[in-house]
Order: structure tokens, then sequence, then C-alpha cells
């Protein structure tokens, strides 16, 4: 069902889950100022309300936790590293030596158990005081400091690590600038120039990150990572099937840059039209050269579009807005639900590329219940999310089977309890192991199993033959 070096695993992000935000030199990062999560406006001061502060601890729990995950038999663990632990402020000429040990150890206790690390860059993470002076990736001086970051932990992990992501989500920068690029300047003052230029240094960064990497450690396996979504036309109405190309365009825009190493003729042309003229140095379109070697992304939701969206109900899901589907379920978060446009989406990008795709994102957000008591070994019983997954991971064996794309691996979102990106919130638990905080900051940080975390380990241990054809996701 699925191939036999196939990687399963989960994923989660520094500023979700380490806490620890001012221990051992780190500096702070755009997410100390958001203690209300994307939505919320950012503040000046660093508020002891952000349960991001202290996350769940996985900086001092990380060895409790990573065993847990080789319980349930991970092949690969996607973490990302926290830029402003290696470069405090993001622009100095040395690095920090406590942060860069303290990932030694995250990535010496994965491979003790025989668990491949798969490194993102920059998770939503930029350091604040590149925000506040440099106004984040509006400023082409940024491309020389991500350089400068990307190339020492390429030289300090080199034949420890060789999955590596650049950016997670670049294409969310049309929506959350902040966040996704650390632009401090209020998303209403920026002009489709200014998020264009940002894209561009963002782009370039990632090429040359590429580069480096490919140069220190020809092993190296180098991945984009975009937000991912499957779009439909909400009608059989040519003008909505033009809507979904636009919004299949824009997501696109990163991931042809990321691949084929230039600008599409659609974004040339678009540019054009909106009198967009991006300031490209004379080595821009070499570095862009330097592709990437996968293609990765996270997968949630699908979602309609349509020439008059007004007319309709609007979804928001994940950083993305859309019509809502009537033919689709959807969480307790408004997440609409759709298992076949994974398989979807996987052929798109497929035939698009033929490259090898990692789904590195996938999961589902619930308000888990803690059980009176353990149940089989369990206290959480989240049949909803064993559900879920089931159905999504059963599209991806047809993909693999039957259409013939080439998958590297899944891991599984929050695959312990994380504080949400959306609303810096704990009750939205995506994980398979159930922390004990609680969003007033309450709570032991102790750790416990789901029912998920079984049904998980027994995927992985029959490599997906145990997945359950359900008839409405066939």
């Amino acid at each position: 069902m699925f191939p036999k070096d196939f990687l399963w695993g989960g994923a989660v992000a520094a500023n979700q889950c380490e806490g620890a935000w001012d221990e051992d030199g780190k500096g702070e990062s755009i997410q100390d100022h958001l203690p209300d999560g994307v939505k919320g406006k950012p503040s000046e001061e660093v508020e002891s309300r952000n349960l991001k502060l202290k996350g769940i601890d996985f900086y001092h729990r990380y060895q409790e936790d990573i065993a847990m995950f080789a319980h349930m038999g991970f092949k690969v663990f996607r973490f990302s590293i926290a830029w402003s632990r290696i470069f405090p402020r993001g622009d100095e000429e040395e690095p920090n030596e406590k942060g860069l040990a303290f990932y030694d150890k995250v990535i010496d206790t994965c491979l003790q158990y025989g668990i491949e690390p798969l490194i993102t860059l920059s998770h939503y993470e930029t350091p604040y005081h590149l925000a506040k002076v440099y106004d984040g990736w509006r400023d082409r001086r940024m491309i020389e400091f991500f350089a400068r970051y990307a190339r020492t932990v390429f030289t300090r992990y080199r034949g420890k690590v060789r999955l590596w992501l650049t950016f997670n989500e670049i294409n969310s920068i049309w929506n959350f600038p902040l966040m996704s690029a650390g632009i401090l300047t209020p998303k209403a003052k920026l002009t489709r120039q200014d998020l264009y230029q940002a894209a561009h240094h963002e782009l370039v960064a990632s090429a040359l990150a590429v580069k480096i990497g490919h140069e220190i450690d020809a092993q190296n396996q180098i991945g984009c990572m975009v937000l991912g979504a499957a779009n439909y036309p909400r009608t059989c109405d040519p003008a909505d099937m033009l809507a979904v190309m636009k919004e299949n365009q824009d997501a696109c825009f990163f991931t042809d840059v990321h691949m084929r190493g230039s600008y599409p003729a659609y974004a040339r042309k678009r540019m054009e039209r909106e009198h967009i003229q991006l300031q490209i140095e004379k080595e821009d379109n070499e570095i862009l050269k330097h592709t990437c070697d996968f293609l990765s992304f996270s997968y949630y939701m699908s979602k309609c579009l349509a020439a008059e969206p007004e007319k309709y109900d609007v979804t928001s899901a994940n950083l993305s807005w859309g019509v809502r589907n009537p033919c689709l379920a959807q969480t307790e978060w408004g997440w609409q639900i759709d298992p076949q446009g994974l398989r979807y989406l996987l052929n798109m990008y497929y035939e698009r590329y033929e490259k090898p795709l990692f789904i590195v994102e996938n999961g589902l957000g619930a308000k888990d219940v803690l059980l009176k008591e353990a149940k089989d070994g369990y206290m959480v019983e989240d049949d909803y999310r064993i559900r879920y997954m089931n159905d999504h991971l059963l599209q991806v064996a047809r993909a693999i089977e039957l259409d013939g794309v080439e998958v590297m691996g899944y891991t599984v979102w929050g695959c312990i309890d994380l504080i949400s990106a959306s609303g810096a919130e704990m009750k939205k638990r995506y994980g398979l192991i159930y922390v004990d905080r609680n969003d007033d900051g309450s709570g032991t940080m102790a750790r416990c199993r789901k029912k998920s975390f079984y049904w998980y380990a027994e995927v992985i241990r029959q490599n997906g033959a145990n997945l359950i054809d359900h008839p409405q996701s066939a």
C-alpha cells in the first residue's frame, strides 16, 4: 500500500512547543509579540499571557517526548529551529553556541531512536529585531542574514540531518505578512509591490539556502513548503472556474519558482498588469535556478471559489478564505473535511513538477476531553481524529498506487498537543499525545496517550495495511 521506505512521523514548530523563550541566550521572535495568535495585533512588549512563552515545555522535556514518538514507531520527526536561538537578533556575525547545543541534543536524541530529523529553517519565527529594524523580508539585507543562519546550521549538523525545509507555508505572505515574513507594517498599508518584493527576497533566500546546503553536503535533500488546499469552483459557471485558476496561480507562484527556477509567465504578466516592478539584482536569476529537491505542503481542507463570493457562505481555514462547500462536513473550527481533496492536490503537484512530494502537515484540531480513568492505556477517546487521519491516509495510498504519485512521507501535525498558531490557545488540540495545559496557563504539563497514539503506531507498524475503506472516502 505504501512504499517500504515511506517516512511516517509527526511535526511540530519551535514557537508552539519549545517555550523557554528567554533561556540560554535566545532572542525575541515575532511570536513572543503575538499573544493572540496570527489574527491579533502585535504587542510592543512581551506579555506574560502569551501561552507560547512556555509552550508545552519541549525545551526541557524533549527526551520524554521523542521517546514517546519512538514508541509510536516514527521514522521521521519534523521540527523547526528557532532562528532567534541561533542568532538572537538575527543580524549578528556569530551564532549563539547554547542555541546550537540545544539542537545538537534534540537531533542526537532522534538519531538514538532511529528517527530521522526533518528540519524547517523558518517556521513563522522571524527574530523580532529583524522585524522591528528591517521590517522583515521587505528589506533585501534579510537574504544575507538568512544565508548566514542557514550556512551555520547546515555546517553544524552536517552528516546528522539530511532533510531540510526552507520556509514554512511561504505562500501565506499574501494574507499574513507579519507571521509569514516578519513585516511589522500593517497589511492595510502594504501595496502589492511591497508584498511581491518581500516574496522575491524570500524566494532568493530559499534558493540560496538550497545552493549552500548542497555545497556543504551533497547528501542534503532540501524542500520548499507551502500551504496546500484543493480549490473547486462553487458552480459550473466558467467565471467560477477562472476564480479557481487565479487562486491556484497565487498558490503555485511560489512552488513554480522553487521547483522550476524562474518566474512563470502568468506571474510576469500579472506584475506587468499591476505595474509591479521587482528590484532584481543581476545574480538573483542565477540563484533561483537552484531548485528544491522535493515539494512539501500542509493539507487540512479544501474550499470553493466563486466569481461572486458574496452570494455564498464564506469559510476560513488555515490562513486562507473561500466559499463553503455544501457537500462537506466541517470541524469544530469550521474547517471543511475533504480527504479526496488531498489525493487531488497530490496529483496536481506531481503532474506539474514530477518531483517527490512530502505531506508535512495534516491533522484534526478538536476539543479533546480527558477520560476519568485510563482505558486500554489511553486517556482520550479521539475516534474522530482516527477517522480523519484514516480517510486522508487512504487517499494518499490511492494517489501512490493508482495514480503513480511519488510521496516520500507523511508527518501528522501536532503529533503532541501544541499552542495553536491561529489563536494562541491550547483548547484546539491536534496531538496524539495529550498535554496537561489549559488556556489560562494552568496545568502540570504531564503527557498522556490518546487512543489515536496506539492507532497510529499500528498504522506505522503495518505500513498502512490496517487502514479502513469507509464508503464516503472511496
